[in-house]
């Protein structure tokens, strides 16, 4: 019976054996189960009914890669073995000198060590960075889409969404095509599937083609109802639809079909947001607008820390370009005190009066807000005082313009490369931003300016292609393009243009002298036409400074739609020897000089006037002095906007 039992082991021991010996040379699991539908010449696609526990990439292969692959193993260590045993003696003697003189081998293979862990390294970052596009394909579409779509297909859970759903990593370009291999029984429905592809992948305007026959049936997906692959100005229709545009609703693009894409300021969103990556188009977004704007006579103001953002604009009567961050920061207050301005007309005239009797549109472009606001908080922590608020006044003045409304016909164009709630000021001046423009984006971007939209669209690399979001619904859109030129030709242009007046002059490290804060409002809400340049008089009084005419009340410009400037009485003796603070000089000597401006210049301009004396505390300057440094600092001539 032993005897029995041992021969009944042998025998299936060289049962197993044999079988082992096949699984190899068939390129099969050694285990024996069978876990895709691959063949011996053919690669699997799916997993088989029933089949548990994750299948791992190897079960794809086809039979002859796998024995390939085994063999050359095999090979390789028999061909070690072999050299080992060949001298078994000379071996061992190695062994034993080597463990003998172990300290010095292991420091002659220090230096190659940390060279090889320094390889290894740098190409474990070389592949990271490589792979990083197509990892977060896999892990934001790809495998949702498996998750999605398996059941309806009759897929096991485990099949690797790579083996039949091949989806390429630009698949929102126009040109990219979707293919989707399909089980051979064809038992689902092409509805249900076609639906879930378009909702996981965010697919707007794709058709499906159906190839049930062979034995490799599949669908490709590809976009029909896209927008056009460039939409330029200078093309005769495109440029008649922009003159019929309305005035508060200038063309952004076209969509799907050629559609127009545009967003109403006075009936949508007051205000735009535009996200982007550098090189996603946001000047060029902004310019589109801009100078749509100013062919329909609204006034410009261009707040560029870049310096060169739009040199298009430069001089253009109704712009006013501000450079440098003294400047951006007092315009600000300046646009600031023009809302509160416009509130009391707008509370005076009553609900059934003209919006345009306020005054004309203005549109603020802020350009690169991330630096901006950093820029500005950092100029204010260096001129602010004891005494004066934490947050700079120029921030609170946007807040301001952003909670007004549309009802001042004041709007913020508003850019930046990351739109966080920390670089606007809060999550709640983000929400003032009802329409979002984005372009390069990335998936936490998206996420964070557009959550009622979801899945996001897939970012794609098309020159001039943007999302516009708006009213909870994602348009792609190609951005309208105007040439440098065209913009300035266009904005230069209308019927209204030339009756908006001239731009408001802009000094360095002070506001506008004649700033839309002291401008009366007109009847017709159009601003009075442009001064003609200061004569050989008028500029001798501005280098004496001679105090400015006072400003009408603002009960009276309220109450007065039709209100004109007061005259200028004549200037009162100021004793130049009269030592005063910033302050008091900011108010009463120094007419247009910001005090924000004056402690700045005394902090960074090493030609700022010396202390004539001390109050306590506050450092006094001779009138004279300060009047002098006024005449002789830096600024740009009265009635342009190019400071350069």
């Amino acid at each position: 019976m032993a005897q029995t039992k041992f021969d009944k082991q042998v025998e299936k021991d060289a049962e197993s054996l044999v079988l082992g010996i096949g699984r190899v040379l068939a390129g099969r699991d050694l285990d024996g189960v069978k876990r895709t539908d691959a063949t011996f010449w053919r690669a699997g696609m799916r997993v088989l009914p029933k089949v548990e526990g994750k299948v791992r990439r190897r079960s794809y292969k086809p039979g002859w890669r796998r024995l390939s692959f085994r063999l050359a193993l095999g090979a390789g260590v028999a061909e070690s073995g072999y050299l080992s045993t060949r001298d078994l003696d000379a071996t061992v003697r190695g062994v034993q000198e080597l463990w003998e003189n172990r300290e010095a081998a292991l420091a002659a293979l220090e230096p190659g060590g940390v060279g090889a862990a320094s390889v290894l390294t740098v190409g474990s970052a070389a592949y990271m960075v490589l792979t990083r596009e197509r990892r977060e394909l896999m892990r934001e579409w790809v495998g949702p889409l498996h998750d999605a779509i398996h059941r309806p297909l009759g897929l096991a859970e485990q099949t690797d969404p790579r083996r039949y759903l091949h989806v390429p990593k630009n698949f929102s370009d126009d040109d990219a095509e979707i293919r989707i291999d399909l089980p051979r029984q064809l038992g689902f429905s092409r509805e249900v599937v076609a639906d879930l592809v378009t909702q996981k992948l965010a697919l707007q305007g794709v058709t499906f083609s159906w190839h049930p026959e062979g034995r490799t049936p599949y669908v490709l997906v590809k976009k029909t109802r896209k927008p056009p692959a460039k939409a330029l100005f200078k093309d005769p229709r495109t440029r008649e639809l922009v003159a019929k545009a309305k005035e508060s609703a200038p063309i952004i693009g076209f969509g799907a079909g050629g559609q127009i894409v545009s967003v109403d300021l006075d009936a949508e969103s007051p205000h735009i947001l535009v996200n982007a990556s550098a090189g996603g188009g946001k000047s060029v977004t902004l310019r589109c607008i801009a100078c749509q704007m100013l062919h329909h006579g609204s006034r410009v103001f261009v707040l560029d820390t870049k310096r060169i953002s739009h040199p298009w604009a430069h001089g253009i009567d109704g712009v006013t370009y501000c450079r440098d961050i003294a400047d951006i920061h007092d315009q600000l207050i300046a646009l600031g005190l023009e809302g509160r301005r416009r509130t009391r007309v707008a509370d005076d005239l009553g609900i059934d009066a003209d919006p345009k009797a306020i005054g004309p549109r203005i549109l603020i472009l802020l350009e690169e807000v991330n630096a901006t606001m950093k820029q500005l908080a950092r100029y204010w922590e260096k001129t602010r005082e004891s005494g004066d608020p934490k947050v700079s006044p120029a921030v609170d003045a946007l807040n301001e313009i952003l909670y007004m409304g549309r009802q001042l016909r004041m709007h913020v164009l508003l850019v930046a490369q990351s739109a966080t709630a920390r670089a606007l000021g809060g999550p709640e001046v983000r929400e003032q931003f009802s329409t979002r423009i984005l372009a390069r984006y990335s998936v936490n971007a998206w996420r964070m300016l557009a959550p009622e939209v979801h899945p996001a669209p897939k970012s794609t690399k098309h020159h001039g292609r943007a999302q516009v979001v708006s009213g909870g619904s994602a348009r792609e859109t190609q951005i309208l393009f105007f040439t440098e030129a065209e913009a300035r030709e266009w904005a230069t242009t209308g019927t209204k243009a030339a009756a908006a007046g001239g731009s408001i002059p802009v000094q360095l490290h002070k506001p506008p002298a004649d700033s839309l804060a002291s401008i009366p409002p007109t009847s017709t809400g159009e601003l009075p036409p442009a001064s003609e340049p200061p004569t050989d008089g008028a500029r001798a009084a501005d280098a004496h400074n001679l105090p400015p005419a006072p400003a009408a009340a603002p009960d009276e410009l309220a109450s007065n739609a039709t209100a004109t400037p007061l005259a200028t009485p004549a200037p009162a003796v100021v004793d130049d020897d009269q030592a005063v603070g910033l302050r008091e000089a900011a108010e009463h000597h120094l007419h247009g000089i910001t005090l924000a401006a004056l402690r700045f210049a005394r902090a960074n301009d090493p030609a700022f006037p010396s202390p004539a004396g001390k109050r306590g505390a506050e450092l006094l300057y001779r009138v004279g002095d300060l009047k002098k440094w006024a005449r002789n600092r830096p600024r740009a001539a009265t009635g342009t906007t190019d400071l350069d």
